[in-house]
């Protein structure tokens, strides 16, 4: 339930199992509380939604507040490289703002708050995943998006809110064997001109800058990166210390 939604209702049981009094105005849920309904009640969700045999993953996203040098969207090489693209996935932050060190927060799987285990093994869980499937070719794909571009953000100039779905359009046509990707060092791109921004006549001036890759602010990423791997010690999985190096490698 939300945060303060029964903040009225007298005999409510809060998180802490406390009968709630609103003259200690002490908070009925927990912070972290959402508001939730159940899945079935969505008009569109998948009829197979609650099939025990499970239903087929096509890909996955993973995403954090990058102002830049993570471009808009790229697609993993395969799938030890996607973990790794989830493993340091991380948002920039300012001091001002929530009193943290300015700089690159890193949320591996943005699951920091909920992962109950220690996160190199939880890496080594995903790992684990592409290794136990019977046809690799049949694993998701993963994607990185960063909707928080700070040309997208800034003015008109770019898709945003809503116009991400063309992004989503992109994927599902690399899924589809459609749309055409280039190959940099961190993933596959969309390529010029793949991406529908149709409607959107001032963006296709910016697509070259919210798409670039520039191999001097992703060797300045990969010192962040490694920075990130330390924390995990002899827990970080063989595999995303090799896909870092490939990284490195790849940028020269």
């Amino acid at each position: 339930m939300g945060r303060y939604r029964v903040a009225t209702a007298r005999g409510t049981l809060t998180w802490t199992n406390e009968i709630f009094d609103p003259e200690k105005c002490k908070v009925v849920a927990h912070p972290n509380a959402r508001f939730t309904a159940p899945a079935g009640q969505c008009p569109a969700i998948d009829p197979d939604w609650e099939n025990p045999s499970g239903v087929p993953i096509s890909a996955f996203l993973f995403g954090g507040r990058r102002p830049g040098t993570v471009p808009l969207v790229y697609e993993s090489f395969d799938w030890n490289h996607g973990v790794f693209l989830g493993s340091i996935v991380g948002s920039e932050v300012t001091a001002a703002a929530i009193g943290l060190k300015a700089g690159v927060r890193r949320d591996p799987f943005a699951m920091l708050p909920f992962c109950g285990y220690h996160m190199g093994d939880y890496f080594g869980h995903w790992v684990t995943i592409g290794k136990n499937a019977p046809d690799p070719s049949m694993l998701p794909r993963i994607y990185n998006v960063n909707w928080f571009r700070r040309d997208l953000m800034a003015d008109s100039s770019g898709p945003g809110y809503g116009d991400n779905i063309r992004v989503l359009k992109w994927i599902f046509e690399r899924l589809e064997g459609t749309a055409e990707a280039s190959e940099t060092p961190i993933g596959y791109v969309p390529a010029k001109d793949s991406i529908d921004i149709s409607g959107l006549p001032d963006v296709q001036q910016s697509m070259d800058e919210i798409l670039k890759v520039d191999p001097a602010e992703w060797r300045t990423e990969c010192e962040l990166i490694a920075e990130h791997q330390q924390l995990f010690g002899d827990r970080l999985p063989a595999e995303m210390k090799q896909q870092y190096e490939n990284l490195v490698k790849r940028l020269g």
